[in-house]
């Protein structure tokens, strides 16, 4: 299921679009297949007391487990990761649902995390830092969370490029706090020097 264009903003556009990686299944996946399993042991007992007493409880994890994968198949269809021209959506649930957004021009910083078994499977997690209340979202089962991190960054960028070619700035709607946060983001990044740092940092605070 894809992110309704109706909750769009005018002029909004999307960058990109995308489920949970399909690790978002294991689990689950995981649980069902070793249940087949035991329960393909528990079909070759040649106990038949044993097997009427684990054959019931088989069944009920077998049932448990499917069910748990149905959930999981239909959680995923309505999790949806969004980058758009202005902010950052996500939305995720099937019956009770949550969400949040994060303004473009208040991130500060991305980062991601990945682990050797991860960078095989092409998955990870993205961390999130912005201005304001929110501070760090972290969000997982990212697919190529390198590439997203690259992609946010190019839409940040934009937005600052389009304000500053409008006249103002990202930094004028901004308090002092935020802004020093957005600097230290564009530090880390590797985007300005220390020097430029320390330059910017003392003419916000004088």
């Amino acid at each position: 299921m894809t992110f309704p264009k109706k909750h769009l903003n005018e002029g909004e556009t999307i960058a990109l679009d995308m489920h949970p990686h399909w690790w978002y299944f294991a689990e689950p996946a995981f649980s069902l297949a070793a249940t087949i399993v035991v329960g393909i042991w528990v079909i070759g007992l040649e106990d038949g007391t044993l097997k009427d007493i684990v054959r019931p409880v088989l069944l009920a994890v077998l049932a448990g487990t499917a069910l748990w994968l149905v959930y999981r198949a239909a959680t995923w269809q309505t999790t949806n990761f969004v980058i758009t021209s202005q902010r950052v959506i996500f939305r995720q649930g099937l019956i009770a649902k949550r969400g949040m957004e994060i303004p473009l021009d208040r991130v500060n910083n991305v980062n991601f995390t990945q682990g050797i078994f991860e960078r095989m499977l092409g998955a990870g997690d993205l961390l999130i830092e912005s201005g304001g209340e929110d501070g760090q979202q972290r969000f997982t089962d990212i697919k190529d969370p390198a590439g997203v991190q690259n992609l946010l960054h190019r839409e940040v960028e934009k937005v600052r490029g389009r304000r500053a070619a409008g006249g103002g700035s990202a930094s004028a709607t901004l308090s002092v706090p935020e802004q020093l946060e957005r600097l230290e983001g564009l530090l880390q990044r590797g985007s300005i020097t220390p020097e430029e740092f320390e330059s910017q940092k003392r003419k916000l605070l004088d």
